[in-house]
């Protein structure tokens, strides 16, 4: 396991937790891919990063990050959290979320984020619409 690896892996997910969009964007590369794994396009680059992180947390303004596990490699690291928090549309937000994340020199090059898209759909979605 690589301790500086391990080391960016909790600044970045100290970020995510503070709902810090500007933090998150600046620890990515600045060609990074974030790739939320749901259904819309990679977001490339950190402008749209940030952009990203930023409308996740407006959906889920309490969002929480409870870790199950972690792997540390030299250049990557596998996570899987369970998310919890409350929609915008008052629905419980309670998702699996499993994050592959490729470090070059010190930053997250590529992060491609796997959620339980049913789940999600349902706890963002307006009341009576799913």
């Amino acid at each position: 396991m690589s301790a500086t690896t391990r080391e960016l892996f909790e600044r970045y997910h100290a970020c995510w937790e503070a709902r810090d969009p500007d933090r998150i964007a600046e620890l990515h590369t600045p060609n990074s891919v974030f790739h939320l794994h749901s259904g819309q396009a990679p977001a490339r680059g950190q402008a749209a990063i940030r952009e990203e992180a930023a409308g996740m947390f407006d959906l889920v303004p309490d969002l929480t990050f409870d870790l199950v596990s972690l792997r540390v490699g030299e250049d990557f690291w596998v996570v899987q959290f369970k998310l919890t928090g409350t929609s915008v549309s008052g629905a419980a937000f309670n998702v699996d979320l499993a994050d592959f994340v490729l470090v070059e020199n010190g930053a997250v090059k590529e992060k491609h984020s796997y959620v339980d898209g049913v789940a999600m759909q349902a706890a963002i979605a307006p009341s009576g619409l799913v």
